[in-house]
């Protein structure tokens, strides 16, 4: 299978590509620089030059491939609703672009104020609708396209997907406690967490690709439900920095649109992910990974 894949040389999108390879498939990865472009060549994948703002490029690459896997997005935490502009323009072009084949597009989804305050599943609608809303509305988009001859495919990610090198969420929060000099949760530290490793969230990627059903949800979320409490509290002892209670409204000072998502109680299942597709993630857990010392500052 000849794969396309936005976000090539990004955390998820490198590990992705690299399962794929593993897994005997060819890999045409979106790369948005000279830079991007080598380190998808590096991997064995072949770059073609573009950003998602691109459509020509989007369009050409997708329509070029059996499958697409659509995990670019632009993560401009000032401008979340530009982001979201962009994300829909993207996936209505490759979504033209594959409509009648039924050919495989999954995109990256999220987790994160699915169902606030309840265990979220695979069986949850997405609320998001529209350009105007959350990531541009894509998840309902892209499993709109399934009536029109998509195979169409949403893999909703936990907020933390983790490992050696991550620079998303826990990073921000680790680096935002080494500035303050404490490790900061929201009142009780209560509200939980859902996380995925990094390369059980690929193998997860790979294999819906491969045999997921049109019109499939997919959950990468291996932890349930971990508390942010807990999460502050290996934050803290790896860092050997104090830990303190602050508000929900002093959290999202702090740390702007990653604060609010920290503050927020988002546990998600993936028991239907797993019997449906036999997803089985063997690898550590978050809080392991904050104890290796994988978001201590280094030299």
């Amino acid at each position: 299978m000849h794969v396309f894949v936005t976000g090539a040389s990004g955390w998820i999108g490198s590990a992705v590509s690299v399962e794929l390879i593993s897994r005997g498939h060819q890999v045409t990865g979106l790369a948005r620089s000279e830079k991007s472009a080598a380190a998808v060549a590096a991997i064995g994948a072949t770059p073609l030059l573009g950003s998602l703002d691109d459509i020509d490029v989007l369009a050409s690459g997708a329509a070029a491939a059996d499958a697409v896997a659509h995990l670019g997005f632009k993560h401009d935490f000032s401008d979340m609703a530009s982001s979201g502009r962009t994300e829909r323009a993207a996936l209505e072009t490759m979504l033209g672009a594959l409509e009648g084949s039924d050919r495989a597009l999954l995109l990256a989804s999220g987790l994160a104020g699915l169902t606030p305050g309840r265990v979220a599943t695979e069986l949850d609608v997405n609320p998001a609708v529209g350009v105007d809303s959350m990531r541009g509305g894509g998840e309902n988009l892209a499993l709109s396209f399934v009536d029109r001859g998509v195979r169409a495919i949403a893999a909703r990610f936990a907020p933390s997907v983790h490992g050696d090198g991550d620079h998303g969420f826990i990073a921000a929060i680790t680096a935002a406690a080494v500035r303050a000099g404490v490790s900061v949760y929201a009142g009780d530290g209560s509200n939980r967490w859902p996380a995925v490793n990094r390369a059980d969230a690929a193998a997860l990627v790979v294999t819906a690709l491969e045999s997921a059903p049109a019109g499939s949800i997919v959950h990468a979320s291996d932890e349930e439900a971990i508390p942010t409490r807990e999460i502050a509290e290996a934050i803290g002892s790896a860092l050997g920095l104090p830990v303190a209670s602050v508000t929900a409204e002093q959290l999202t000072e702090a740390l702007g649109f990653i604060g609010r998502v920290y503050g927020a109680d988002i546990p998600a299942s993936s028991l239907l992910t797993r019997k449906r597709l036999g997803w089985a993630p063997t690898h550590q857990g978050l809080l392991a990974d904050i104890a290796a010392g994988y978001y201590t500052p280094r030299a």
